[in-house]
């Protein structure tokens, strides 16, 4: 029972502020490391991101926001690096474009919209653009629809 409750006492409530007062980031810490929610503010008192961290990394899906308040994107972090599907949004928070990601950089594919329609997709390998295609057809025939999955 003392164990327990000496584990649990290491985990607290964390607020971190600028200089000047204002409030920067709070969240959940646990022996010194960031764990569980956590959100971070633009010095202009907006959100900048929100998100979980496992051990001091970030994990599972965020939330990324620009100056104004508006999304910027959305994705999910494993072991502190962007993985899997992310979303990009532009100014008026339409879809910008898709992006697979895998740690931190473009791995898979992209699909890029212009007015929330579907304009192209690109494909990358570690960061290299390797092929784009401007039509479904052509895209249909050498991709399989499993492999944007």
């Amino acid at each position: 029972m003392l164990l327990s409750i000496s584990l649990n006492a290491q985990k607290t409530y964390q607020r971190d502020y600028f200089e000047d007062g204002i409030l920067a980031s709070e969240g959940w810490v646990n022996h010194n490391q960031k764990t569980n929610y956590w959100k971070f503010y633009h010095h202009n008192g907006k959100l900048k991101s929100e998100g979980h961290y496992t051990k001091d990394k970030r994990t599972k899906y965020w939330r990324i926001y620009r100056e104004n308040g508006t999304i910027e994107s959305e994705g999910h972090f494993e072991h502190g690096h962007k993985n899997k599907w992310w979303l990009f949004y532009d100014s008026d928070e339409k879809i910008n474009h898709k992006c697979q990601l895998k740690n931190n950089q473009k791995d898979g594919y992209c699909l890029m919209y212009k007015n929330e329609k579907l304009i192209s997709a690109v494909k990358f390998s570690e960061g290299k653009k390797i092929k784009e295609w401007t039509d479904y057809r052509s895209f249909r025939k050498e991709n399989s629809l499993r492999d944007l999955q």
